[in-house]
């Protein structure tokens, strides 16, 4: 088949590559524009776009997609399917129409679980014991479109969203090209999903990233793996942002020694240090330990060894 792949980050990229290994013709791959990045805001190319031309691949970075000349240049191109991943722009109804096959979109969950931008993040926050991929044929619904293939994957608790997210690029890997052979031998079957258990995985926002330590120790757990490696989940020391990599439960068998005492303590209060651990803050049910953080300025660390050269007794309140 003649395909047009739109992707754009990591995710995308073993999909990309289960196409080009597939025998299929990837006749164009399109892709958000080079961006600014780092301190230095230098003009960075999105790793489909440094995948496809190490492939040899046409790239194609239009501005917006959806424009009357895109529309155009994806007529010409004749694709039979467009398959999309993680490609940070909304089709329209011209679009999805041009190719033979439609278009179909490779989904990092369980849909109609999770549509939207952040599928992978909002698993791991609301604490899933389970996420997967789903291939689904795109309609001009947000993620609503019909079904073709789903997989499964088991959520540990100690997962992340960087480690679940490279399970399920994987896994989408490897569905899709199942997905291309059956959609080209008329045998892929297309299940409707179930509007009335969808939920929505919204962008991230400062707000969500901000740790209320009123929450529960359990309900902070999970958003600081969900919000790891990226965007980070963070707090105030003083006058300096500090970003909570890792945390653990305090719990006897987690924790060596002895574990300090919240009741009485206020959400957000630091109860003491923990050697070889990191330090302990009181929640709105009890403690959590950090075990992993960076301060503003600072590259990431142990907690461990923070403590020993910064202001982290107890006593001191995290905001």
């Amino acid at each position: 088949m003649r395909i047009v792949f739109m992707g754009t980050p990591d995710f995308a990229v073993p999909c990309l590559k289960a196409l080009k290994d597939s025998g299929h013709e990837i006749i164009t791959v399109v892709t958000q524009p080079d961006r600014p990045k780092g301190r230095g805001h230098r003009l960075t190319p999105p790793p489909v776009k440094k995948a496809a031309l190490e492939a040899g691949l046409r790239v194609w970075q239009p501005e917006k997609i959806k424009t009357p000349e895109c529309v155009a240049e994806l007529r010409q191109l004749s694709p039979d399917i467009i398959v999309v991943v993680a490609f940070g722009q909304l089709l329209s109804k011209e679009i999805l129409e041009i190719p033979r096959y439609g278009c179909i979109n490779v989904h990092a969950s369980l849909l109609p679980k999770y549509r939207g931008a952040a599928p992978i993040h909002w698993a791991v926050i609301n604490g899933e014991s389970e996420t997967g991929v789903t291939i689904m044929q795109m309609d001009v619904g947000l993620d609503t479109g019909d079904m073709i293939l789903m997989g499964r994957v088991p959520v540990a608790p100690e997962d992340t969203t960087g480690t679940v997210h490279d399970k399920l690029a994987e896994m989408g890997a490897e569905l899709l090209a199942k997905a291309i052979n059956r959609i080209e031998s008329g045998k892929a079957e297309r299940v409707p999903q179930d509007n009335t258990s969808s939920s929505y995985a919204p962008l991230l926002t400062k707000e969500i990233e901000k740790i209320d330590w009123t929450r529960s120790s359990v309900e902070i757990f999970n958003l600081v793996r969900g919000l790891n490696p990226w965007p980070g989940a963070y707090t105030q020391l003083g006058d300096k942002i500090l970003k909570i990599w890792g945390t653990q439960a305090c719990t006897i068998d987690r924790i060596p020694g002895p574990i300090p005492e919240f009741s009485g303590h206020q959400p957000g209060e630091v109860l003491g240090i923990i050697p070889e651990v990191g330090f302990a803050v009181a929640t709105g049910n009890g403690c959590l330990a950090v075990t992993d953080l960076q301060l503003q300025g600072n590259r990431r660390m142990k907690a461990a060894d923070f403590v020993h050269g910064h202001n982290i007794t107890k006593g001191v309140f995290l905001d």
